[in-house]
């Protein structure tokens, strides 16, 4: 049966408006993600002082994180290739990696954050803090993270290249070389965060965008 797979349309317009507001209201009550180059002890005092916004929030991105395994899944019935099924792997992976990384903040930190406020800034508490941020937040959350996104973006361009617009499928390939690129915000080169935080925003609209071709493509396979 070919019809138009109304909740892989739902899902692709839902996970990035959610990922974006959650990201804004981080911005907003937490100074996110520019007061993680604050010291340590200093990032576990502003996140009291806003905890409950920050926890709330930081559970939104991370669910928006894990949409793209579901959304993966339902992306891989539109294309029986290889590379979709690839594509599938590879976007649960993403999924899974990123929200692993974000969950550390509503999971772990509010403990570390009182015993810090308690303890002081010699606390084993923000040594702690600073091991996730490092292994959960930069190595797995992020480097992986991009990695595994940018992967899963090309694999389903390149699997859809006969079925979509090449417009469509070239600002994929853009979005995800430029997402990419944050594997390189650790050396602090000039340009790789404004690259990457671009790259984010170019996903969410290509994500969307995807959304509306679905809905006004005439006949999309739905098994």
């Amino acid at each position: 049966m070919s019809t138009r797979p109304w909740p892989t349309i739902a899902l692709l317009v839902a996970a990035p408006v959610a990922l974006n507001v959650a990201f804004l209201g981080l911005g907003a009550v937490f100074d996110y993600p520019d007061v993680l180059q604050q010291p340590a002890p200093e990032v576990l005092e502003l996140f009291r002082a806003n905890q409950l916004a920050v926890v709330a929030w930081f559970t939104v991105l991370a669910a928006a994180a894990l949409a793209l395994a579901p959304l993966a899944m339902l992306i891989g019935r539109l294309d029986r290739s290889a590379t979709m099924r690839h594509a599938v792997y590879v976007g649960v992976a993403a999924a899974v990696v990123q929200a692993i990384g974000l969950l550390r903040w509503p999971l772990l930190v509010p403990t570390l954050a009182d015993r810090a406020a308690a303890e002081g800034p010699d606390s084993s508490a923000v040594h702690t803090f600073e091991l996730l941020g490092t292994i959960l937040g930069t190595a797995l959350g992020e480097t992986l993270g991009y990695l595994l996104t940018a992967a899963w973006i090309t694999l389903v361009c390149l699997a859809l290249r006969q079925t979509f617009p090449l417009w469509f499928t070239t600002l994929g390939h853009a979005c995800a070389a430029l997402i990419a690129l944050g594997v390189l915000t650790p050396l602090a080169l000039p340009y790789v965060d404004t690259a990457n935080f671009i790259g984010y925003i170019l996903w969410s609209a290509w994500l969307v965008t995807f959304a509306v071709l679905l809905g006004r493509a005439p006949k999309v396979r739905a098994d």
